[in-house]
């Protein structure tokens, strides 16, 4: 291989394909890149981000495009592009440093580590130029390049390890929650904002049983919130990934699959509890962004850029005198009722539609999503990932139970087929593919959330029973010594462990324990209960030991009961006897009709 050119352009991750024109000399992670930093005595400057990061973009077109800090880096360092949600263990490990020895990390990543891999230095964006109180990207690379040269033999390596957890009290857990909630704007502490995902779907089974009423004011002001504001794609459906203020007005315009899956089971659930109709249209109004603009077949892309033309949120806002000329006077007012709209605007001028009242005006929408296709669509990335289509797998089958999304179980089953057959090879689960062509990394995220997504199916049909437990035993072959491994195999690191945190997406370690409890439950199987752990960081797994603490009913029938007459804190399981097992007592039943009646 020549390593005196850019060597993208093969690269399956669109994100390297986005770097293949860069007058940097950029390689794909390998073992020969790796070879040859070693015989160059170079260090490698390892380069993260991915296709729809908006930061990532501006990096590109400045930074990485200044032919000054191209030939600097190309006779000074071996460069190195990381897609990583093609490589999240190559991600992983290089943000605990960055977080670990700054206080900070975000996207882009840019780590610099000896041949040996040892990383040394960490930066986020920096400018081609300075600016805004930050040196210019040149800068930082001379100056790592001569800490490099004067302390190369002796730097460090750095061992990833995550500190044991202190236990809490389940009270203990939501007043905690309780304190971070913004009473105002709804939502957890300050900007930014990101969907709670796994505090609300802990929320939500908490509040099945406790019937608290300061929870079910945390579960709705946030639920509506999100649904109302500037996080909601008001017109085509689905969530943006985030927003920078607290009012949750001004997004960060990335689409992620992730969300649209963990969201369509928090509103689904939602809806089962308070059978608020709003939560309904938003759960349908998910699924109809998942099928016109992320389905692949029976599967679904990783995500929707934030930028279109170079320019955030570009697709989706209005100008005031747009609006003026596209509605009549009649709908102009209509859509002032329900929208917050002015001429000022409220993103650079121009309107980021947020809502009012919790209403929907399909006509005048309608007419503006026709136009708003016209315009120039954000980039898609296009690449297939096991975890989140698991998740979304899951989305499904929750919009079937509890918000009448019919199709939901087939739709599940299709990704379930589709991932085995496309991701899965004997024992071995691959995380992501593009465009047919696999990339044969495997990460118990992948293996993990698959289980998951076959309980359920299990649940449902009660035809996935061997393909579960094949599932749970590949699943349980990530964990050695007491840890969960990110991966087993591995061209970085083979004993990294898996981060324990659930962050916007539930941790890797806390999606096997609860693939793993529920197959033991569909299995009939004994379980230990468990502690809780910090809220916010731990929220996922606190749900799995909500349902570890017997405070789910397993119920037993020979056939599935239908959900719209149980709790949503319900495992079924079949058996040949009608059995409620629920704090850690079981009571036997003569029929449905009875079981119903206790469970009321």
């Amino acid at each position: 291989m020549n390593f005196k050119k850019n060597n993208l352009s093969k690269a399956t991750s669109p994100y390297l394909q986005q770097h293949k024109n860069d007058p940097i000399y950029w390689q794909e992670w390998s073992k020969a890149t790796l070879d040859y930093a070693k015989a160059e005595n170079k260090p490698i400057l390892l380069s993260v981000g991915y296709a729809t990061c908006h930061w990532c973009h501006v990096m590109a077109h400045d930074t990485f495009q200044d032919k000054e800090i191209a030939d600097y880096l190309n006779d000074n360092f071996v460069c190195v592009k990381v897609d990583r949600e093609q490589r999240p263990d190559i991600d992983q490990y290089l943000m605990e440093y960055s977080l670990q020895t700054k206080g900070s990390g975000g996207w882009p990543l840019n780590v610099v580590c000896t041949p040996a891999l040892k990383p040394f230095a960490a930066t986020t964006y920096l400018p081609a130029t300075p600016a805004r109180g930050l040196p210019s990207f040149l800068q930082w690379a001379q100056q790592t390049k001569k800490h490099y040269e004067q302390y190369g033999e002796t730097i460090p390596p750095f061992a990833l390890s995550y500190k044991p957890d202190r236990h809490y009290g389940l009270k203990t857990v939501i007043e905690k929650i309780e304190m971070q909630f913004d009473k105002k704007n709804g939502g957890f502490g300050f900007a930014p904002k990101f969907p709670p995902n796994s505090t609300l779907l802990f929320l939500q089974y908490y509040y099945q049983l406790s019937k608290d009423e300061h929870v079910r004011t945390m579960i709705e002001k946030t639920l509506e919130s999100m649904a109302l504001r500037g996080l909601h794609d008001h017109l085509q459906g689905g969530f943006f990934r985030y927003c920078s203020d607290s009012t949750w007005v001004i997004p960060h315009f990335e689409k992620m699959l992730y969300d649209q899956a963990l969201l369509l089971w928090n509103y689904s659930l939602a809806y089962a509890l308070f059978k608020n109709p709003f939560y309904k249209k938003v759960v349908h109004n998910i699924i109809v962004c998942l099928e016109e603009t992320f389905a692949d077949n029976d599967l679904f892309f990783a995500a929707h850029d934030a930028d279109t033309n170079g320019v955030e949120g570009q697709t989706y806002v209005w100008d005031y005198k747009e609006l003026q000329e596209l509605l009549t006077p009649q709908e102009l007012t209509q859509f002032d009722q329900i929208y917050q709209i002015s001429k000022e605007g409220n993103f650079e001028e121009k309107n980021h539609l947020i809502k009012i009242e919790p209403q929907f005006l399909p006509s005048i929408e309608k007419k503006l999503l026709a136009v708003r296709k016209k315009r120039k669509q954000p980039f898609v990335d296009k690449k297939i990932i096991t975890s989140w289509n698991a998740l979304t797998g899951i989305g499904f089958i929750f919009a079937a139970r509890y918000a009448d999304y019919t199709n939901g179980i087939v739709k599940a089953e299709k990704i379930f087929n589709g991932l085995v057959n496309k991701h899965m090879e004997q024992d071995t689960i691959y995380h992501s593919s593009k465009d047919g062509t696999v990339d044969k990394q495997a990460f118990l995220e992948d293996a993990a959330s698959l289980l998951l997504l076959a309980t359920y199916l299990q649940e449902e049909t009660n035809q996935y029973q061997d393909i579960m437990n094949k599932l749970n035993t590949i699943v349980g072959t990530f964990y050695r010594n007491g840890m969960w491994l990110k991966t087993k195999e591995s061209d970085f690191m083979s004993d990294l462990p898996a981060q324990p945190n659930d962050l916007s997406i539930p941790s890797n370690s806390s999606l096997a324990q609860f693939g793993q409890l529920r197959t033991k439950i569909l299995n009939h199987k004994h379980f230990e209960p468990e502690e809780y752990k910090q809220p916010f960081s731990f929220d996922f797994y606190n749900l799995v030991a909500f349902v570890q603490n017997g405070n789910f009913h397993l119920i037993g029938a020979p056939e599935k009961i239908n959900w719209d007459a149980l709790p949503i804190n319900v495992i079924q399981t079949r058996k040949q006897t009608i059995t409620d097992c629920f704090k850690d007592a079981c009571r036997e039943f003569n029929n449905i009709e009875e079981l119903k009646k206790n469970l009321a």
